[in-house]
């Protein structure tokens, strides 16, 4: 009996069963996982990590996902494999006596390979099959396939056996990963693999400049959509992790909430009630200006308040920091210590972009902090151009605003050219932008501050004078009411500022 017309489901409401890797960010890319009881290929070249993710993805479905799985390796045995995975946390042999994870090495002798035409998989298809009934195994992995047909030239025949096997694992309803190294000119060295594979995943780890830099791509997936760009992974303590954003568009939610910024004087140039919560922060000067004192100060606010705060140091050590800003009066070891303040440290030149981008999302993902300080956004130019800088942070803020985060970075600026110029050029992805700048008369160096732009609130267009003491950071009035600074400042309209005996009279509205 035919169904009503109007019950019968249309191709666009039927669904590609996926099966979740438990990946970070993997499963975002795919959009739920790999196809469910389907064959994907996972190909790269040498230390991309393809065994670590197919690893990755057995431990994941027996532990958070209740499907044991079954990996045969042809290089590895069950020995060497456990020890290679132990330092990320996982242990494979108490999975194995669980009966949630079979390890099966298969020794191939090539030697004993002949090109009969009678070759085939019916051994290989015997003992798999062993191993999945006897833990009711849901995912398989092989690792890695060249090993089966390194020995064979035929392509006829390769490519008969092929189908062959992804025919079998699909027909025996197993999830599976199929390992290869990446080929001359395609994808695998048989470049047959990723015609039959259902998904493929490509790996790539590549070196530009003694720069490592590791990148995940979905080639294909058929019949679903999935992400099309490169995305960073990083190897670490938990296994792998992607980062699967490249923009989030510019629909995050916006808060009305104010914060402080710190110094009261400070606020009060920012229509008295500091910055926007969830919104981004820019503090530009050239060296020695304030920079980092001022982002302390908020950082100390923060951790006031009660909130979290990761900051994340390009150029000092976390003691140094907290030496150094006690001679302004500021003590952070008591936020370091009860754990609201997180100090990540480490110079920009120790990983690539996409690197440093997975391990801020990843360190901001666990701490789930309330504000994030990147100091400074401008160390990043000594590892990529600006341009891809650019692409970094706005993948970062376009993270943070998605996440209610307000974040503050701080960036070195040259006097000598346009001090109203970012160095990493992300001026315009920024709500707020201060700057402070280095200043001297009749042989006196003196500090000032003022607001570039601030949108959707009232702010000070003046400069007031900016002073750093072993009491804390003092900001005085405009500097415009001294005749001696008066023809020196900027102003709002690239005219000389106005005289003006009240500290924050003159507003303006971004």
């Amino acid at each position: 009996m035919a169904m009503p017309r109007d019950k019968q489901a249309s191709p666009a409401t039927i669904q590609l069963p996926k099966a979740l890797t438990g990946i970070k960010g993997l499963d975002e890319v795919t959009e739920g996982g790999l196809p469910r009881g389907r064959a994907s290929l996972v190909c790269g070249g040498a230390g991309a990590g393809k065994t670590l993710l197919a690893m990755q993805f057995l431990v994941n479905g027996a532990v958070q996902f209740d499907e044991p799985g079954v990996f045969m390796a042809f290089e590895e045995d069950a020995q060497e494999l456990a020890q290679n995975v132990t330092s990320l946390g996982f242990d494979l042999h108490a999975l194995v006596g669980q009966d949630k994870l079979k390890l099966a090495y298969v020794q191939v002798d090539r030697s004993e390979i002949e090109e009969t035409g009678a070759y085939d998989l019916e051994a290989l298809f015997i003992r798999l099959g062993y191993a999945i009934d006897s833990i009711g195994a849901k995912r398989v992995v092989l690792d890695t396939i060249e090993v089966l047909f390194g020995a064979l030239s035929n392509q006829a025949l390769v490519r008969a056996e092929l189908r062959r096997l992804f025919r079998w694992l699909k027909d025996k309803g197993v999830t599976s990963i199929i390992t290869a190294e990446r080929g001359q000119g395609a994808l695998t060295r048989f470049g047959l693999e990723e015609y039959v594979a259902d998904c493929v995943l490509l790996l790539d780890h590549r070196v530009i400049e003694q720069i490592s830099t590791r990148r995940l791509r979905v080639v294909k997936y058929r019949g679903s959509t999935h992400g099309t760009n490169e995305y960073p992974f990083l190897i670490g303590r938990d296994g792998i992790s992607v980062l699967p954003i490249t923009s989030l568009g510019l629909d995050p939610p916006v808060l009305t909430r104010r914060i402080s910024t710190g110094l009261p004087d400070l606020d009060g140039m920012l229509d008295g009630q500091g910055y926007y919560m969830g919104s981004s922060v820019l503090l530009s000067g050239t060296a020695g200006t304030g920079k980092t004192s001022l982002a302390a100060t908020f950082a100390d606010a923060a951790c006031r308040r009660g909130e979290r705060c990761l900051y994340f140091a390009f150029e000092e050590s976390t003691a140094q920091i907290i030496r150094n800003m006690r001679s302004i009066g500021l003590d952070l070891e008591p936020h370091v210590t009860s754990g609201r303040l997180q100090y990540h440290v480490g110079r920009p030149t120790l990983f690539g972009l996409e690197t440093h981008l997975v391990t801020m999302y990843n360190a901001i993902t666990a701490l789930k902090p309330d504000v994030v300080i990147v100091d400074p956004v401008t160390d990043f130019t000594s590892i990529g151009t600006q341009s891809e800088v650019k692409s970094t942070l706005i993948r970062l803020i376009d993270f943070l605003k998605a996440n209610n985060i307000t974040a503050l970075f701080t960036s070195l600026t040259d006097n000598a050219r346009d001090p109203e110029r970012s160095a990493a050029d992300i001026s315009s992805l920024i709500d707020t932008w201060i700057l402070v700048r280095n200043l001297e008369q009749g042989g006196e160096h003196m500090r000032g501050v003022y607001v570039l732009k601030s949108r959707g609130m009232g702010h000070s267009s003046q400069v007031h004078n900016f002073q750093l003491t072993n009491t804390g950071i003092h900001i005085g009035p405009a500097m415009a009411a001294l005749p001696e600074f008066a023809e020196r400042l900027p102003s709002s309209k690239g005219k000389t500022a106005k005289k003006s005996a009240r500290p924050h009279a003159s507003k303006r509205v971004h």
